[in-house]
């Protein structure tokens, strides 16, 4: 049972962002952090970072060419859960699993559902636009709150909405018949699952403290397994063994995952987590770059101007808590773009519902 006080500092945390920086932080003492041959290489890897995720969503679109799209989920993540357990054997931290039920649940939809959605988005959707719509995430949840708790949403949080459901409505141009609009429907599905992980992970952050590299690993693997079994059913021809779904396979699995969170967890050690949440916004402009470049992608004028509003509308989120937290004087989150106030009755909503529960056990 959560104390009265953590639960209120838990609900006040959740509505700045502040958890999923102490959720996904590492606890570890490290004297080297002030060093400033540190924080340049901490700023090149932010760099590297966004860039190799970026650019994940281009290997994503030349993988799904030669595999069904349920197949190369699964071996993304299977393989991936993997890679990070190598790499925890190898830094020698922690193996033994905490909160499983909550990391099964967070696993299955940041891991498995998200992967899914992910890769039948970009089969049917160019890669570019899937980055971008998958972003959306912030505004879904945001939404929550406001449609099924009535929280009220404030100032430029509307704007932000705004823009971004103008910027939706652009993509999909529900008055074009012929436009049509699967795949895009997919990545916002998988922008959906990601809100809802976030949830997940604010109640794992309230109740319990675990290591970034070992939680990563283990929700990785057990979200991996219902992919494998779905693939195993679903899957109607084998993959293609060719050198660029090999290429791309192997992109995803030693940098997009292990390289990856390990460059994450140095970041996290040094960079204040309002300069480590900026970097990653820049995901999705890669991701568009990227696409245009290699794959050829060209985006129309209404659908450029649409990915044009949800990036200003993200801009626009972080601006305001970098902003507000500033002047408060605290460290912001790392993604405190993906919570708002209205989140606080989100949060209220899932513990009221889990004190509930162990009561009646």
């Amino acid at each position: 049972m959560i104390s009265l006080a953590a639960t209120l500092r838990a609900k006040k945390d959740f509505a700045s962002g502040a958890w999923y920086i102490e959720l996904m932080q590492d606890t570890g003492n490290d004297a080297e952090a002030g060093s400033r041959r540190t924080r340049l290489l901490a700023f090149v890897a932010l760099a590297v970072l966004a860039i190799i995720w970026g650019y994940g969503w281009v290997t994503m679109r030349i993988a799904v060419r030669y595999v069904d799209p349920f197949a190369f989920a699964a071996m993304r993540t299977f393989l991936g859960s993997v890679s990070l357990f190598a790499i925890l054997l190898v830094l020698k931290r922690p193996l033994r699993p905490k909160a499983l039920p909550l990391t099964v649940a967070f696993g299955v939809l940041q891991t498995g559902a998200f992967a899914c959605l992910a890769a039948w988005a970009v089969k049917y959707a160019p890669a570019g636009k899937v980055s971008v719509l998958v972003y959306t995430m912030p505004f879904w949840l945001l939404l929550f709150a406001w449609v099924f708790l009535g929280e009220r949403l404030r100032g430029l949080q509307w704007v932000a909405i705004l823009l971004a459901v103008g910027g939706l409505v652009l993509i999909f141009r529900p008055w074009d018949a012929q436009g049509g609009a699967g795949g895009e429907a997919l990545a916002l599905g998988a922008g959906l699952c990601w809100a809802a992980s976030a949830v997940i992970a604010r109640l794992i952050h309230a109740r319990h403290r675990v290591d970034l590299l070992s939680f990563t690993a283990w929700q990785m693997l057990l979200g991996s397994l219902p992919v494998v079994l779905i693939a195993g059913l679903a899957t109607t021809r084998p993959p293609v063994w060719s050198g660029s779904f090999i290429g791309a396979l192997l992109y995803q699995v030693l940098l997009s995952t292990a390289l990856a969170y390990y460059l994450w967890v140095f970041i996290l050690r040094v960079l204040p987590a309002n300069i480590a949440g900026l970097g990653t916004l820049l995901t999705p402009v890669v991701g568009l770059a990227a696409a245009w470049l290699q794959l050829g992608e060209r985006v129309g004028i209404w659908e450029g101007v649409g990915m044009l509003f949800i990036i200003a509308a993200l801009a626009l989120l972080t601006g305001r808590e970098l902003f507000r937290r500033q002047r408060r004087g605290r460290a912001d989150s790392i993604q405190s773009w993906s919570t708002g106030a209205g989140a606080e009755g989100l949060l209220a909503a899932f513990e009221e519902t889990a004190q509930k529960s162990s009561e009646g056990s």
